[in-house]
């Protein structure tokens, strides 16, 4: 492929995972959604279903929840853990692939 082809890869990922969010955010907002995550969706069914349940475990914690902004902190870091594996994949294949380009330049010129 040549950088005309990237570029228009990029572009139109871009733009899909745009309007993915977009969509997502106008859904949600439309039907007056409250965000709350599954855990808590999860815990509610369960108490419509079983008013008597008593979960088996309370966790590592017990009942102490942590504050709210730990948990972002703690989201954003695996986040930022994530990217930065995915972003040194991404650079190793680059790489090895320039290098190839190199050796098969080299290889023909000689």
């Amino acid at each position: 492929m040549d950088k005309k082809n990237y570029k228009f890869v990029y572009i139109a990922g871009f733009a899909v995972i745009a309007l993915m969010v977009v969509g997502t955010l106008a859904y949600g907002a439309g039907n007056d959604s409250e965000f709350s995550g599954s855990d808590d969706q999860g815990g509610g069914i369960i108490s419509d279903l079983d008013p008597g349940y008593q979960p088996w475990w309370d966790g590592i914690f017990g009942d102490y929840e942590l504050p709210s902004e730990v948990e972002s902190f703690l989201f954003a870091l695996q986040a930022a853990i994530g990217a930065i594996i995915i972003g040194f994949f991404i650079g190793m294949v680059h790489s090895d692939n320039k290098r190839k380009k190199l050796e098969n330049l080299n290889s023909t010129t000689e």
